[in-house]
């Protein structure tokens, strides 16, 4: 036995040596910006403020925040997603059982008959009751990857879900406002209406005097009937928007309830704070970055594939021929013993395998850069999109207020006689569309808040004691 170890010993460790060289991962090309190059007005790029959780409630509407907390409770890919981190924590569970050893328990009763030297017939009875033990040594660590790599996989998950309810707030907030930028734009579609109307029937009642022509009278019904037009076009996005909102809160189609008009809702200002911050921010990148330490995991485990496992067993067992005899007076048996199985000739499998898991590592690489570089585009954009909007918004609202004054004018002047009908109508279509751009412009503005919310992560932040930065 004194032999026998240490040459057990020098075995190993001499096919230790015939692991690969170490497969460092690619070097990184990321490089994070030292500030965003558009930043919303009144923000302080220089601070470091994380969105608040619940931002959605900064719109002041109570209806939006019910909606949101709805879907955040029952969305299907939620719901699915929380599954999925059940599952692996389980195969969590799994991969830490490995290390710890298995024991075993066995009753085996038998009852035998064979032929005696004599030629006459003998029957045995024997009554076994044992336990078997067997522990992998982990003399590389193969093990603990393993478990790490579990243990990444499973953040990676509740990464994976962190985003998907980002996703479906931000959703959510954006399909309301658009609603209620329908609803507003079909109850200015609906005034519109009623008034072509009443100037349908003035300029029907000027031509019935002699006061205008045909032409008039025509082109006030041709107004008429485009607003009567837009109602039901409006009315049909409403419900397909209302339907939309109605599957992403887990329901069945249908009608929504509404709370504060278009007029009413305003965003809050949001502090991007510094790029650097982005990367805490985001469960995106942090679903990301746990793929790379679920990869390098991986690989180690692979790599040590190729050294030598070393297994203990222990058996031990009662035996008696009759119960009696097992309980009170039984033989003991046991063994103990163990094994070393090394990897001599596999065909390159193994070296194969450990080159896929460096590949999956490296791609791994790669996409967390990518993801990176993806937040920094739609954080700019965002920002971009919020000034531009709102730059565009106040013009709009110059113009609505502009197109009412024409409008007015161009009454008098008609009603004085100065003007035809035709130029109150020009200044009717003038009015309508400056309008109706203001209100999609406030609705878009009100979304770009949305995203850039989103873009910023929503309020999502990653465990205090994770430390995300570039693999």
């Amino acid at each position: 036995m004194k032999r026998t170890l240490p040459a057990a010993l020098a075995t190993v460790a001499l096919l230790a040596g015939c692991a690969l060289p170490q497969q460092p991962p690619p070097a990184s090309s990321l490089q994070t910006p030292a500030g965003w190059r558009g930043a919303a007005s009144g923000s302080d790029t220089t601070t470091a403020a994380a969105v608040q959780p619940g931002w959605w409630q900064g719109f002041g509407d109570p209806t939006l925040d019910a909606l949101v907390q709805s879907a955040l409770a029952a969305n299907t890919d939620l719901r699915v997603a929380r599954s999925r981190i059940a599952e692996y924590q389980a195969r969590l569970t799994v991969a830490e059982a490995a290390q710890w050893p298995a024991l075993s328990a066995s009753f085996s009763p038998a009852r035998t008959r064979t032929r005696t030297a004599t030629g006459a017939f003998a029957e045995t009875t024997v009554l076994q009751l044992g336990a078997q033990a067997s522990y992998e040594l982990d003399l590389w660590g193969r093990i603990d990857r393993l478990g790490e790599a579990a243990a990444a996989d499973l953040q990676t998950q509740q990464a994976a879900a962190d985003a998907a309810a980002l996703s479906v707030a931000a959703t959510t907030a954006n399909g309301y406002l658009n609603l209620r930028g329908l609803d507003a734009q079909l109850e200015l579609a609906q005034a519109t209406l009623r008034s072509r109307e009443e100037s349908l029937q003035r300029a029907r009642h000027l031509f019935e005097t002699g006061y205008s022509s045909r032409l008039e009278w025509v082109q006030a019904e041709s107004e008429w009937r485009a607003a009567a037009a837009a109602v039901p076009a409006l009315q049909r996005s409403i419900a397909q928007q209302e339907n939309a909102l109605a599957l992403l809160l887990g329901r069945n189609p249908g009608p929504l309830d509404r709370g504060l008009p278009l007029a009413s809702l305003s965003a809050p200002a949001v502090d991007p704070g510094l790029p650097s911050t982005l990367l805490r921010r985001r469960p995106d990148i942090r679903q990301a970055e746990q793929r790379v330490a679920a990869a390098d995991a991986s690989l180690a485990a692979s790599r040590d594939l190729l050294l030598p496992t070393v297994q203990l067993n222990l058996s031990a067992s009662l035996q008696g021929n009759t119960l009696h005899q097992l309980l009170d007076a039984p033989a003991r048996l046991w063994s103990l013993g163990g094994s070393i199985l090394a990897p001599v000739l596999q065909g390159g499998r193994l070296r194969a395998g450990t080159e896929v898991a460096a590949a999956l590592r490296d791609q791994a690489v790669f996409g967390y850069e990518q993801t990176v570089r993806n937040a920094f585009g739609e954080v700019e954009n965002a920002l971009v999109a919020v000034d531009a909007l709102g730059a565009q918004a106040e013009q709009a609202q110059g113009r609505a207020e502009v197109a009412g004054e024409v409008l007015r004018i161009a009454r008098n002047r008609q009603r004085n006689g100065y003007a035809s009908y035709l130029e109150e109508l020009d200044a009717q279509r003038t009015q309508y569309a400056a309008q109706q751009s203001l209100l999609q412009l406030r609705a878009a503005q009100l979304q770009a808040h949305v995203d850039l919310y989103r873009a910023l992560g929503g309020g999502w932040q990653a465990p205090p004691d994770s430390a995300v930065s570039a693999p």
